[in-house]
């Protein structure tokens, strides 16, 4: 059997085989009003046909542990009971096919309160539901972007908290792991970054200053999340700066402080807080990165970066470069992609009774 499709167990909780499915973001919710953040009949359709189509971990989309934590007033959330309540449709029936569900907790910090990408992404004041952004430094995005309101050390504090509550709501709905969102330039991965960071008290300056944040979010989480099951990390591996940014040496140390406080996986990714810099792309080509973190330390990695052939998965996997693969835009293009990779490389996935002809 091809190595994509041997299961493989994190803490009590075992995932039927190495496809996964990223968080991406729908940005299909209500914008305001009670139904603000909840998931509705397009996020079940969207995942139930990832599940059915033998994916075999699934990671909800980024969802804001405060209304101020979307990207766009148009994500999903975990601040309130009515959210927690909708999203139990989605998990039961993820795992009703044999899907483990998981969701991705972060908070959007100085790239928050967008327009939907397909109405140009541009930041929206109050006028269009928008807000005042919140980061750790007073130093917008880029030109489009306003300058963010720099954090307290009690705000700071706040937000932790929400971490932990949303995580609490995120085990009552159904999920067997949770992720926390600390890449792609949105709030944790400002913090790590000293080109985003420039804060000169216990929360900037140094490694141990600009980590302390995730850190602490780290451990709030997993104060709260059942020790039986698993807690991933996702990070940017570099900003792809030749200087004055976050370097993989940088991420592979972090890995090391991750595993000490409890975190399970790292999900390798890269960019995203440097808004000109230019990244070399390619099949794989953030592969490198989760293969380095998975040789030079003991946590487990999952590598994503325009990985759309089985066979390329299967050798990632295969070779030792990661525990398992993302697959995001191809999965939005064939959400059978698991079950057509299996036939391809001779492993097997479950298939729906009511799919059977389809095998």
């Amino acid at each position: 059997m091809s190595a994509l499709f041997a299961p493989i167990t994190l803490r009590g909780v075992t995932i039927p085989n190495r496809v996964w499915m990223p968080p991406m973001c729908q940005y299909s919710a209500e914008p305001d009003g009670p139904q603000a953040g909840v998931p509705h009949d397009w996020h079940f359709a969207h995942y139930a046909a990832r599940a059915t189509g033998g994916t075999g971990l699934i990671v909800v989309e980024a969802t804001a542990v405060s209304p101020e934590g979307r990207i766009s007033p148009y994500d999903l959330g975990l601040w309130n009971d009515t959210q927690t309540e909708a999203f139990r449709r989605i998990t039961r029936f993820l795992v009703a096919q044999g899907t483990v569900p998981a969701i991705q907790l972060g908070h959007g910090g100085r790239k928050a309160s967008t327009e939907r990408p397909w109405r140009g992404g541009a930041p929206v004041g109050p006028e269009a539901h928008g807000w005042q952004p919140l980061a750790p430094s007073p130093v917008a995005f880029d030109e489009r972007h306003s300058e963010p309101t720099e954090l307290t050390t009690d705000q700071i504090r706040d937000i932790v908290g929400q971490f932990a509550d949303a995580a609490r709501r995120a085990l009552a709905a159904g999920f067997e792991i949770v992720e926390i969102h600390g890449a792609h330039g949105y709030l944790i991965n400002e913090f790590l970054s000293p080109h985003s960071n420039h804060r000169t008290d216990a929360y900037g300056g140094s490694y141990e200053n600009r980590t302390r944040f995730a850190l602490e979010v780290v451990d709030a989480v997993r104060a709260v999340w059942p020790e039986d099951k698993p807690l991933f990390f996702r990070i940017s591996a570099t900003d792809w700066l030749e200087e004055g940014g976050w370097t993989p040496d940088d991420t592979v140390r972090f890995a090391g402080d991750l595993r000490a406080h409890g975190v399970d996986l790292l999900d390798v990714s890269t960019g995203g807080n440097v808004s000109d810099v230019r990244i070399p792309t390619g099949p794989g080509y953030q592969v490198p990165f989760a293969a380095r973190v998975k040789a030079e330390t003991s946590l487990p990695v999952a590598a994503v970066g325009l990985i759309t052939e089985a066979g390329h998965a299967h050798k990632i996997v295969a070779n030792g470069e990661a525990d398992a693969v993302l697959l995001g835009r191809e999965l939005l293009r064939n959400p059978s992609w698991a079950r057509h990779a299996a036939r391809e490389l001779g492993g097997e996935v479950r298939v729906p009774d009511q799919y059977h002809r389809s095998v």
